[in-house]
């Protein structure tokens, strides 16, 4: 399964929750599908997706979250984990691409192609959802799973390390900062 593959299947469904990516290739994908003023491409922030979700979802209870995470990132960052896990957003739902490498800087692999499995360190964290997906059948169902729980949801989706020919993208970074604080302040 691609990551590409699963962004496809639930972008309809995105439309009225604020949704932040991490840097490089889903931000690149979720662009190429169509991008909505509701979408946050946080750059330069690896590690970074979830805490700025967290603090959407806790600032705007009423609006759902998604972050779109990877597998690096969530590495490089475990403490936003049991961060998540202490404040219980639920209006949030993590989805974590899994790769198990960091494919936007060079493909270099990361613990999760050794063993490390994220959905257990997140479940041992204390988020009270959690689950391992391979198929995009699995993670539309899982998505949607977590949109009507109303419960704080991470989801890993394990990925093929494919990714767009080219992370340049048309949306210029600093208008989209500013699009997005709009679209909050008008939620």
């Amino acid at each position: 399964m691609t990551r590409l593959d699963c962004l496809r299947a639930i972008h309809p469904a995105l439309h009225d929750r604020a949704v932040v990516t991490i840097m490089g290739a889903v931000a690149a994908e979720l662009q190429a599908i169509g991008h909505r003023p509701n979408f946050f491409y946080l750059q330069h922030a690896m590690g970074l997706a979830s805490s700025m979700g967290l603090g959407i979802a806790l600032s705007k209870p009423a609006l759902p979250v998604v972050v779109f995470d990877g597998d690096g990132s969530v590495l490089m960052n475990l403490g936003g984990l049991t961060t998540l896990a202490r404040y219980r957003p639920r209006n949030l739902t993590h989805v974590v691409f899994d790769n198990e490498s960091l494919l936007s800087v060079g493909g270099f692999p990361t613990a999760t192609s050794t063993g490390t499995d994220l959905a257990a360190m997140a479940a041992a964290a204390g988020i009270p959802r959690t689950t391992t997906v391979r198929t995009v059948e699995a993670f539309t169902e899982a998505f949607r799973e977590a949109a009507t729980s109303r419960d704080l949801t991470t989801i890993v989706a394990k990925v093929e390390a494919v990714g767009p020919s080219a992370y340049v993208t048309d949306l210029a970074l600093l208008e989209n900062r500013f699009q997005f604080q709009r679209y909050l302040r008008h939620v």
